[in-house]
């Protein structure tokens, strides 16, 4: 009944803001060698970023710690260390989770998906098929887009400042 009821509030929370998915073509460039076993991720991963990046969960919005973090930086893949999103695309979006206007070229790979009723375009890692979050086409930047990830997905690696 729990899972029911939150899976509900998330559909609701996504169609009350008008999330439309991006068209796109499926990009199949997944490194051979991150092609992995649940049980090698089970052992590298917590069970939280498990349960988000392999089997496609999500966390609960406005509970990750890089929803309103803003340093200056790159975003990476926490399974893989792949880079993903720099801090310059990432902007305030007040949705619950981290909002970029735009990935790294080549780094994210788009997938429809139909889970909750809905059509929305998925973003998974292009390097170890690591489930990110969704696309949407609703962004207040010249792209238009907002990739909205979970935190938990993530990392972040600070630019180092030259002395």
């Amino acid at each position: 009944m729990k899972i029911t009821l939150i899976a509900l509030n998330l559909f609701m929370l996504c169609f009350a803001c008008g999330q439309e998915a991006q068209k796109s073509s499926t990009n199949k460039q997944t490194s051979m060698d991150m092609k992995k076993t649940d049980d090698y991720w089970k052992d590298k991963l917590d069970p939280e970023a498990f349960r988000i990046l392999r089997k496609k969960g999500t966390e609960y919005p406005h509970t990750g710690k890089y929803n309103l973090h803003f340093e200056d930086g790159t975003y990476r893949c926490v399974a893989c260390n792949e880079p993903l999103f720099t801090s310059e695309s990432k902007f305030r979006s007040d949705c619950g989770w981290p909002s970029f206007d735009k990935a790294i070229e080549g780094k994210i790979r788009y997938e429809r998906d139909t889970s909750l009723g809905m059509s929305r375009t998925e973003i998974i890692c292009n390097s170890c098929d690591g489930h990110l979050g969704h696309v949407f086409r609703d962004g207040p930047t010249d792209t238009g887009l907002r990739y909205c990830v979970n935190s938990v997905a993530l990392d972040f690696s600070e630019n180092k400042k030259e002395k």
